[in-house]
């Protein structure tokens, strides 16, 4: 049975991903899923496989309403964007669930000029201040980062010097302008309400 689906697509500030947003909702709020390859979809959702047949498409990102896809160099936004959304559409309308299954996602590949490496990514919560960054993320910072279609999350922070790690994902992840929005934005709104910290550094999911 098909059911009437709105799609639209919307720019990001990072040129190589494009956010479709859906009338209805994909995932429970709060809920994530990211897929680097066909292989890590399959079996968690049907819908990033069929994504991934597109030869250009490099990486998928779910959450709540919206789906961003990562292209790579081969084309244009311009040149596919209105096929993009047309086929987002036709699928959501013959199928009932985007994602069937979440992943659990503990680790990340972390990409640097030297190495890539595996770092755990689940949330280092022991004290008070480390719940008063994570509630300062999900009230302030995650509603804006998820418009512009990612997510951000904390990892760790350390008492000694005062870093806290956090990690990029969606459209945020390699987003040439992440550096600043993280330095400009998220740095100065914890160090208002936590002079403790020194800096926020990221990871790149």
């Amino acid at each position: 049975m098909r059911r009437p689906v709105t799609i639209y697509a919307e720019m990001t500030p990072n040129p190589n991903t494009m956010k479709f947003v859906a009338d209805h909702m994909l995932l429970n709020s709060g809920e994530i899923v990211e897929f680097h390859s066909p292989s890590d979809a399959k079996g968690y959702s049907t819908l990033a496989e069929a994504l991934f047949n597109f030869p250009f498409v490099s990486r998928i990102f779910i959450a709540q309403n919206f789906v961003t896809v990562y292209k790579n160099d081969m084309i244009e936004w311009s040149d596919v964007s209105l096929e993009m959304r047309d086929f987002i559409r036709e699928w959501l309308m013959e199928n009932e669930k985007a994602v069937q299954k979440i992943p659990e996602q503990s680790t990340i590949e972390v990409v640097s000029e030297s190495k890539t490496k595996t770092t755990n990514i689940s949330p280092v919560i022991n004290t008070e201040i480390d719940q008063k960054i994570v509630d300062l993320i999900n009230e302030y910072i995650q509603p804006a980062v998820e418009q512009d279609g990612g997510a951000i999350h904390f990892q760790s922070y350390n008492e000694d010097n005062g870093q806290v790690t956090v990690v990029l994902k969606g459209s945020c992840s390699g987003c040439p302008s992440s550096t600043a929005t993280l330095k400009g934005g998220v740095e100065n709104l914890l160090k208002t309400h936590i002079p403790e910290i020194s800096e926020v550094v990221a990871l790149n999911g």
